[in-house]
């Protein structure tokens, strides 16, 4: 069995996966766009072209995507991404391209139990925990 975040980006998933692709080395499994769904009539209207289902991998981790409903406000309330580095350096650099065009909730400091930790929301609004095992 496997549980793996599905995240709607609500009209903007090409570029958040571009994002992810630069940011964190994310490597694009699959896309499919609801014009190619062979269901007539699938996508909400006007967005034949955008990204009906998405999957990528970061590190070991597969995540998946979808425009969804296309309403541009993706909204990721209530969770959070926690990205697990062996590095301090690793850590500063996935901390630094995830707050490019982000916002920081805790920069990165010394915690009880990590050398480096802190939150923060991406430009798409995904809250991300980047910790360092200890």
């Amino acid at each position: 069995m496997d549980v793996i975040a599905y995240l709607f980006f609500e009209g903007r998933t090409e570029e958040a996966l571009d994002f992810y692709q630069r940011a964190l080395g994310a490597k694009v499994e699959a896309v499919h766009r609801y014009k190619d769904s062979p269901e007539p009539g699938h996508a909400p209207p006007g967005a034949e072209n955008k990204v009906m289902h998405a999957t990528f991998t970061i590190g070991d981790t597969t995540v998946m995507a979808s425009d969804g409903n296309c309403q541009g406000a993706p909204d990721f309330r209530g969770v959070s991404l926690s990205l697990n580095v062996g590095t301090e350096a690793e850590a500063e650099q996935l901390f630094a391209a995830l707050s490019d065009g982000g916002q920081v909730q805790l920069p990165l400091t010394k915690t009880f139990f990590s050398p480096r930790f802190g939150m923060v929301a991406d430009r798409f609004g995904v809250s991300w925990m980047v910790h360092v095992r200890p």
